[in-house]
């Protein structure tokens, strides 16, 4: 399987009847899943329902999904009578007809006319049954952004891979160059203890010692097998199923510690610029690593 970007948009729309209902789904990296959801008012129970689709997909990131419906909703209206009230204002126009002696034609138009007599109200949708409605939009919208999460991940994973070979050709270079270094070394050791010894003959033990010395000092054989063992093990990664995000940051993290090491152990002018190589391109690979689930 493929690994995922954290970046992705997707949209799923279904028409049930006179209504639309809309979902979509916005994702940008982030180091844990944080959710956030507008859903339409009265419809805030199917929020556990949704979260938990929402969490089969994706592990990491920022999400907002918005969930939204329109249409026809004249078959949601209601309208209901205040009996008690409109009782309240016949009895008000019956004592006005008394006091005054008044003729008094009571009918139910006039008492709707009242304030508040009749009320249009809007009843709340069956959620158990709009639900599978709510699932499919929510559905579409997830495996269109899944899709698109799988394709930015492909091109991620191409560029590390990239830029990984390129990482391991210089860290070859390095490890190639390291005897003719030491050879430098050598050379330029006898050259100054001829410089400041003179004619006086040098204890051939004691300069096998101070190449020894050089030599461990330079040794950097630990820091490359680790180097490769790294290189392989980002590879493996890349490979693996389900979110590998967290794994391929530590591994930089590994990188750097042992490209640092590397580089104060050699301690050489023109190394130094393969080993300045070797941090820009893991630079690089940690903001490309930044954006993978």
């Amino acid at each position: 399987m493929a690994i995922k970007s954290m970046t992705g948009f997707g949209r799923g729309e279904i028409t049930s009847g006179d209504r639309v209902w809309t979902a979509e789904v916005r994702c940008v990296n982030n180091r844990y899943l944080d959710l956030k959801m507008k859903l339409p008012r009265g419809h805030t129970p199917l929020e556990e329902r949704i979260r938990r689709k929402v969490g089969v997909t994706c592990q990491r990131g920022r999400i907002e999904l918005f969930l939204s419906v329109s249409g026809d909703f004249s078959d949601l209206q209601e309208v209901k009578v205040h009996l008690a009230l409109a009782r309240g204002y016949r009895n008000a126009l019956e004592t006005l007809a008394d006091e005054f002696a008044l003729s008094l034609e009571i009918t139910p138009q006039l008492l709707a006319a009242f304030p508040e007599v009749l009320n249009r109200e809007q009843k709340n949708e069956d959620l158990e049954e709009i639900w599978p409605i709510v699932e499919r939009a929510v559905d579409e919208a997830l495996l269109r952004c899944d899709t698109m999460r799988l394709q930015e991940g492909d091109a991620l994973a191409t560029d590390l891979r990239d830029r990984l070979h390129f990482f391991a050709a210089t860290v070859d270079t390095i490890e190639k160059s390291i005897p003719e270094l030491l050879e430098q070394r050598k050379t330029s050791l006898n050259e100054r203890l001829e410089k400041l010894l003179g004619n006086v003959q040098l204890d051939p033990a004691r300069l096998v010692q101070e190449v020894a010395i050089i030599a461990d000092k330079t040794d950097v054989t630990e820091e490359i097998v680790r180097l490769r063992c790294h290189i392989k093990q980002f590879n493996l990664f890349l490979c693996e199923e389900g979110g590998v995000g967290r794994k391929l940051d530590f591994l930089i993290q590994e990188f750097l510690r042992e490209v640092n090491t590397l580089a104060s152990k050699i301690n050489d002018a023109v190394l130094a610029h393969l080993t300045v190589d070797l941090k820009s391109e893991l630079e690089k690979m940690r903001e490309q690593v930044q954006n993978i689930e």
